[in-house]
Order: structure tokens, then C-alpha cells, then sequence
């Protein structure tokens, strides 16, 4: 493999203009993917060129991208990852959200690398990509159907039922702030409101076949790497195929920061009934995996009447267990079930929709809201029935759905009378299921991630009690304190944030083991390039100050990374009562971080020096629209 032509990749970008129904191929140099990679960084840079700040993200003049990465498809576990990015319109800022699964391989096995989406259609239509043949076909007929009516219906349309269909549902359509975009069916790309940006370009789905093999610099180094990981996989990591990412339930729970009713409460008394363990001994029937992962951690529920989930749209994760359930109140795992097979049907984020519901709960016992409101649902914690109920009405904006279908910032601004306390959001998007006030490293990757409240590309502290690989080759030698906010710990969050936006642009699985070292070595046998463990880390680095800048373009500053009031006070019982964040320390850390990444302390954007140190000298006169200047 040559520099122009590196392994991994197919050297082909497909664009397609749906206002004027045409498509056209791009073929960028070697070194425009070693820069860039793939994933955020890839999207970061075509969202930063293409698009004029100020635009409406629901507008034609919005770009959807569609990117893989380098290790997207390659035979190793953790590999079957891409990444999707437009302009948020839920945060109105930087937006982008990954997903596994199948869908991303098979673009690769077509011939390509990304798919950049533009303009809008004038009536639903859907992309079908055969190789290198690409139709924009009708999509009437799938216009109004879940995403199993659609996958089904798609592969039987195009003769193949191993076509792979990346799609949304109802409330893309709909234009729900909370949309997403479903991959298989029951994978998502989840966070940020990206469905709603599909809808609104009257884009369906984007089905995929082909017939292609990824070509990798050295087959016989893959295979090594791939065997070495699947071993320790075996080895290590049994409890993720028996229980999932819901096996952390209790082990959270009795930490004192399991999300409790709209994080007021640390700890569920319910916690039993919907762990991953439950989940094993009840409802599971199957696992599942993504490509050529051995893992198996995707959970497979089926549950009879009156709930009647079907295992095609697989069962919930972790986040769903948290968001639909004790962030609800909820216990009812066969419940929960049912919320997460209505998220998948309709296309919704479930981390989003969970918490826009708990805000709803909280809003309804403080007497924000009422059962006239509610169009006559109790909407109290705890009420399963009204939170299955309540995910319908938003994926298909119905009644009180339809306020709640713009995210809890927006719902808490219109509903008024002080709602806006109990929104748990960060620019504009609802926190995951993790709470910072057990994890303050995590309260610093939430308050100044570009996505807004986000986990998928964050430390956990708790992971990082005990010195690793990771750590260790990122040059962290000390173990990190969970509730320390001091200058090392600021260090050491810099350079685990930039890994983990690395990940998002190599695309891999946030769960395998593949520390920097071993990722430069799998890099390198796949592209033929002598990557090495700072070449990657400075690529994450890349990725994370391309969102940030576009994110001061679009008006966003320092005052825009906070978190929610609560999380100062504690929470109301547990092993954490009353133990919130030192506002103080909290506030000084952020400060620090800035200082270390090379940031503007009020606009919160990197500085013309940072970026032309990560050789992004092109972006510089972006600093000149954010100062106001011509």
C-alpha cells in the first residue's frame, strides 16, 4: 500500500445533492486520510468548510456526513463502527453520534468511505447503494413506518436480505428533536437530534450491498492482532456477553450514583429488578454482535402480553435501563423493554427521551404540569404505564409529546413557571446515565464536550482507579482519585479526552482493549503507514478542536460549558448524600483544561497558535467570524 493509497480505506467519498437529484465522487489524497482519519475528525472538517454559520440545522442548507473510519470493517473485534455529523438542532451547535453494528462494513465493502448528504429533496426518497452504483429511489410507500416495517420491506424490494439499511423512523419524519438514526434496525446512532436533520432533507433510509473485500497493508499482522484481542476478550471479558453494559447496575447503585428520579436520588430501591442479571434470568432470549466482534454484549429481549416486545428490535442497554427506567422511577423491566422497543420503532434517542420524560415526571409533582397538560396521564415517577405512553406521544408528537419532542431545554422554556430547574441538560442536551457527582472527570468531559452533555467520548474515572495500558502510554503514571479536581487530574483528563475522540475517528468500540500502542500497531498493519501512539492521540486532538471551533462560530462560549445546578447540591440519600460538585474546584478545572488545550478562555475555541500546531492552519480565519470580524 502506498502513501496515495492507503489500506483500510477505499479512497472514494459519494456525495449527493438531493435538491438536484445528482451525485458525485470524491477521491481524496493519502494524506487527507492520515490527517483525518475518519469519523468526527472527517465530518469536523467538512462541516467547518461547508457550511455558513448561523444556518437552521432543519434547513436544506445543512450537510448530513456519513463517515467511517479506517478501522471500519476490518476483521477485528470492536471494528464494525461509523460515525454520523450535521449541525445539531437540538443544541444548535456541533453534533455528531456513532453506531455499530453491519451498516458501516458493508459501505466500506461498496467502495466507500463517507457519504456527504446535502440540500433536500422534494418529496421522501431513500439512497441505494449497490458498489459503485447509486439511485435515489421514491420512498412513499416507507414514508410513515417503523424501522422493521422498513428494513423488511427494503430488502425485499431490492431481492437481497443482506442488505444493510441505516433509516428513520416516525420521528425523524416528524422532525422530534430527539430523533435518531437507526442502524439494523436496533443500533443507533443516537445522540444529538441527527434524525431530525435526516427527516428534514425528506431522506428515509440509505440501504447498502456490496460485494468488495477491504484491502489491509499486511493480512497476516490483522490476523495476529485480531486473535490476540479475541483471547483476552475470552479471558476478560465474559461479563459483558452474560450481562451486557446493564451489568454495571448495582455496582453504580451501591456507589451511590445509579440516576434516581431525575437526579435527585443516587440509589433505586428497585435496582434488583432491572440489571443485567435480571434481564438474563427473564426476558433475554439471545445476544447479539456487531461485525466481527466476539463480544456478543447486545441483549435480545422477547415479552408476551400486554407489553408484546419483539426480539428484531434487540433489548436495552445500560443507558436505556437508567433513562426509561430509575432516572423514571420505573423497576418494570418488561416495561422498560417495551419504552426501548417503541425508541427503536420510532427512532428515538432513549437517553434523550428517558430524560425528557423524568424532567416531565418532575415538573408534574411539583405542579408545573398537570393532567390537563398530560392530556389526563398521571405523569408521576415510578408510573411505567406513563412513560410507555409518553415515549409514543413524543416519537409521534402527540399532545404533550409534541413539547417534549424539542428536547427538555426547549420543553422547560415553553412549559415556564420554573421548569427550566429541572431540566438536566448541557447545551441543549440531556446528561446520560452517569453521574458526575461520583465521577467529577466525567463532570468536566460533559460540561465542555462539544456535543453537549455526552459519555461516548469522556473518561469514567472510576476505570482509571488503577494505572492501565492506556495510561500508562499516554504517559499518566498515577492512578486517578474519582473526586479529585487538581491540575494532574485536569493533565491526565486532556489526554484521555483526545484518546477517546480518537476512537470515534479510527471508528472503534469504546469496551475493546486496544490501548494506544497496540492501536498504532493495528493501525499501521491495516493502512501500511508507521503510525504511531501520538500520531493518534494528536488526531483525537484534531477532531475535538475542529468541533469546538465550530461550535464559537456558531456562537457558543465558555458560559455555554456548565453543568446543571443540581449537580452542585448532591444528591438526597446514599453513599454520595448531599456531596454535589465543589463549585469552585469545578469551575477552576475547567479553567485549567483551557489553558492546557489550548483554548480562548471566553470563547472557549482553540487559539490560532493550537491549531496551527495540529496543522489546521486553513481554519485560522474562522477566529476572524467569531470575533465579529470580516
Amino acid at each position: 500500500m502506498t502513501e496515495e493509497s492507503p489500506g483500510g480505506y477505499t479512497g472514494k467519498i459519494l456525495r449527493v445533492n438531493l435538491t438536484d437529484k445528482k451525485t458525485t465522487i470524491e477521491e481524496p489524497e493519502g494524506r487527507f486520510y492520515r490527517e483525518y482519519f475518519g469519523g468526527t475528525a472527517l465530518i469536523g472538517y467538512y462541516l467547518l468548510k461547508e457550511l455558513k454559520p448561523g444556518i437552521d440545522p432543519l434547513g436544506p442548507e445543512n450537510k448530513l456526513v456519513f463517515s467511517a473510519g479506517v478501522l471500519s470493517g476490518v476483521p477485528s473485534a470492536g471494528c464494525g463502527r461509523s460515525g454520523v455529523g450535521a449541525k445539531s438542532p437540538l443544541t444548535g451547535g456541533w453534533g455528531d453520534a456513532q453506531s455499530g453494528g453491519f451498516w458501516p462494513a458493508e459501505l466500506k465493502r461498496a467502495g466507500w468511505d463517507a457519504i456527504i448528504v446535502e440540500g433536500k429533496a422534494d418529496k421522501p426518497v431513500y439512497l441505494w447503494i449497490k458498489d459503485d452504483q447509486v439511485e435515489i429511489r421514491d420512498a412513499a410507500h416507507l414514508w410513515g413506518k417503523t424501522t422493521a416495517e422498513v428494513d423488511s420491506q427494503l430488502k425485499e424490494e431490492l431481492g437481497d436480505k443482506r442488505v444493510r439499511v441505516a433509516q428513520i423512523g416516525p420521528a425523524g419524519e416528524k422532525l422530534v428533536r430527539l430523533a435518531a438514526i437507526a442502524n439494523d434496525i436496533n443500533r443507533y446512532y443516537g445522540r444529538c437530534g441527527l434524525g431530525a436533520v435526516m427527516g428534514s432533507k425528506m431522506l428515509k433510509a440509505i440501504a447498502v450491498r456490496g460485494s468488495n473485500p477491504l484491502k489491509v497493508a499486511n493480512q497476516e499482522k490483522v490476523r495476529e492482532i485480531a486473535g490476540a484481542t479475541a483471547d483476552v476478550i475470552k479471558r476478560f471479558m465474559g461479563g459483558f456477553k452474560s450481562y451486557g453494559t446493564a451489568g454495571g447496575v448495582g455496582g453504580l447503585n451501591a456507589m451511590g450514583i445509579l440516576p434516581t428520579k431525575n437526579f435527585q436520588e443516587g440509589q433505586f430501591d428497585g435496582f434488583e429488578k432491572i440489571t443485567g442479571q435480571a434481564m438474563a434470568e427473564t426476558i433475554m432470549v439471545d445476544t447479539d454482535n456487531c461485525t466481527a466482534c466476539a463480544v456478543n454484549c447486545k441483549r435480545v429481549v422477547e415479552v408476551g402480553p400486554p407489553y408484546n416486545v419483539e426480539r428484531v428490535y434487540g433489548g436495552p442497554e445500560y443507558e436505556t435501563i437508567g433513562s426509561l427506567g430509575s432516572l423514571c422511577g420505573i423497576d418494570d423491566l418488561k416495561a422498560i423493554a417495551h419504552g426501548n422497543q417503541t425508541c427503536n420503532a420510532l427512532g428515538l434517542d432513549t437517553i434523550g427521551t428517558g430524560t425528557t420524560i423524568a424532567f416531565a415526571m418532575e415538573c408534574f409533582e411539583n405542579g408545573i404540569l398537570t393532567e390537563k397538560d398530560t392530556g389526563g396521564i398521571e405523569l408521576r415517577f415510578g408510573n411505567a404505564e406513563a412513560m410507555m405512553k409518553m415515549v409514543e406521544m413524543i416519537g409521534r408528537r402527540e399532545g404533550m409529546g409534541d413539547i417534549l419532542a424539542e428536547g427538555a431545554r426547549r420543553a422547560a422554556e415553553k412549559i415556564g413557571g420554573g421548569a427550566s430547574q429541572y431540566a438536566m441538560h448541557i447545551k441543549g442536551q440531556e446528561l446520560p446515565m452517569h453521574d458526575p457527582r461520583g465521577k467529577v472527570g466525567l463532570g468536566i468531559g460533559y460540561a465542555v464536550s462539544p456535543t453537549g452533555a455526552d459519555h461516548m467520548h469522556n473518561i469514567h474515572d472510576v476505570e482509571f482507579m488503577r494505572v492501565n495500558p492506556t495510561m500508562s502510554a499516554l504517559g499518566i503514571q498515577e492512578p486517578l482519585d474519582p473526586f479529585d479536581l487538581g491540575l494532574s487530574k485536569v493533565r491526565s483528563f486532556c489526554y484521555l479526552v483526545n484518546w477517546q475522540h480518537f476512537k470515534n475517528c479510527a471508528i472503534t468500540c469504546m469496551f475493546l482493549p486496544y490501548d494506544p500502542n497496540r492501536m498504532a500497531e493495528l493501525v499501521s498493519a491495516v493502512t501500511g503507514w508507521n503510525a504511531s501512539a501520538w500520531e493518534l492521540e494528536k488526531v483525537g486532538e484534531r477532531a475535538l478542536a475542529l468541533a469546538r471551533l465550530f461550535n464559537a462560530r456558531e456562537g457558543l462560549t465558555a458560559k455555554d460549558d456548565f453543568v446543571p445546578e443540581r449537580l452542585y447540591k448532591g444528591v438526597s440519600s446514599g453513599p454520595r448524600q448531599g456531596k454535589g460538585l465543589d463549585r469552585e474546584a469545578f469551575q477552576e478545572a475547567i479553567k485549567n483544561y483551557y489553558g492546557m488545550a489550548g483554548w480562548d478562555a471566553e470563547t472557549a475555541s482553540p487559539t490560532a497558535a493550537r491549531l496551527a500546531e495540529l496543522d489546521l492552519a486553513w481554519a485560522i480565519p474562522e477566529l476572524d467570524k467569531i470575533a465579529g470580524k470580516k
